[in-house]
């Protein structure tokens, strides 16, 4: 088995000062790709039939250049400037606010035939989709405005349980049968799908009253005004309503499309990212996730490719996320590997078997001489 890529023993990304931040900072201005793309969307909608298919190119685009984008392994710099990446983060919490707001805004002179309100799905909800990505930046920060920040982008998706259940369970649990957000060996997205909503639900359902102080809380018990769930709840089917009554039933419609199809693509990221994987020590350790080297996702998904670091170090902000050579690596990059899951899971999983077999993870670690791994129930 490999050992760990210290950061001193892999390239970090060198340049003069002034002009080596600028460009780092410019790289990652890739971030603002999808919000941007869905932003002229909205701005310049309704659309004809042929006008709303063209912005299926820009999102095919994203598709071609992640699954051949170069590879981007080298080590952050330690000397960057938080300020910059923070500011960047703000941004993309602002345009998916703004394109909520233009989504309301457009979609009442949308008619229900309207090819524009699929495009709700690809579009918004791509955008809205990375917004998610957005979201678990700030909720991972420790300043309670950004948390509540984060926690407000995730309303705008109708999945606010998420922050609750992934700092608290979903960290904690990663890797062990108890985490219902760790896809198991051998399962398809759809078994996977219909396993992970209700159950990572409960879990985060019972994470807030253990937190309350009562894990047999009723559900009219007063206690649960405090439940950070019921305001999740309350605050995105509020924002719902709001659109539904100074909208219209379109735009409702379109904004429940939208979250539906950003949680969706949530779960296939949570799906691949720990596929398969099975936790052997107390301490989450790099080769308990899943990894990929492309550039366009380390620029263009706020860091995302680096989960590995991100899970052994969680605090540690997206540019400061470091490399390692023991996670088994995405066959490309976040993009074409969703995409790879949603048109093709079958061979998705004989690509992920195969890594997991050539880097003796999952299933297949071999135990140390003179012991025997525990038989484990199938199904």
């Amino acid at each position: 088995m490999s050992t760990a890529m210290a950061p001193s023993a892999a390239p970090s990304e060198h340049a003069p000062a002034g002009r080596g931040l600028l460009a780092i900072v410019g790289r990652h201005l890739l971030s603002l790709y999808f919000p941007l793309v869905a932003t002229v969307f909205l701005l310049t909608g309704p659309h004809p039939w042929w006008g709303a298919l063209l912005f299926m190119l820009p999102l095919d685009l994203a598709f071609r250049f992640d699954r051949r984008a170069r590879a981007e392994a080298r080590q952050p710099r330690a000397d960057l400037p938080a300020w910059p990446f923070d500011a960047l983060v703000y941004l993309l919490a602002a345009l998916q606010f703004l394109n909520v707001a233009l989504l309301a805004r457009m979609y009442i002179d949308v008619s229900w035939l309207s090819l524009d309100l699929l495009m709700a799905a690809v579009v918004v909800g791509g955008s809205s989709g990375f917004s998610i990505i957005t979201a678990h930046e700030l909720i991972h920060r420790r300043g309670r405005i950004e948390q509540w920040l984060g926690r407000l982008l995730l309303c705008t998706v109708l999945y606010e349980h998420f922050y609750t259940e992934h700092l608290r369970g979903h960290h904690v649990r990663v890797g062990t049968p108890e985490d219902p957000a760790t896809a198991r060996f051998g399962e398809t997205f759809r078994q996977f799908y219909a396993r992970t909503v209700p159950a990572q639900f409960r879990s985060a359902w019972a994470l807030e009253k253990k937190r309350l102080g009562d894990p047999e809380m009723r559900l009219l018990d007063p206690r649960m005004l405090r439940n950070r769930i019921v305001h999740g709840i309350a605050i995105g089917w509020g924002l719902a309503a709001a659109i539904l009554v100074l909208a219209g039933p379109v735009a409702f419609a379109a904004f429940l499309i939208q979250a539906l199809m950003a949680s969706r693509l949530l779960e296939v990221v949570n799906y691949f990212e720990h596929w398969g994987l099975v936790r052997a020590h107390k301490k989450v350790r790099p080769q308990d996730s899943w990894d990929t080297h492309s550039a366009f996702t380390y620029y263009g998904l706020v860091g995302l490719s680096r989960h590995a670091d991100h899970h052994a170090y969680a605090a540690r902000p997206y540019q400061q996320l470091r490399v390692w050579e023991e996670p088994p690596i995405l066959p490309s990059g976040y993009v074409a590997t969703i995409a790879m899951v949603l048109l093709a899971n079958r061979r998705y999983c004989e690509y992920a078997t195969e890594e997991l077999r050539r880097r003796e993870l999952g299933p297949f670690v071999v135990p140390p001489a003179g012991t025997a791994l525990a038989p484990q129930a199938v199904g």
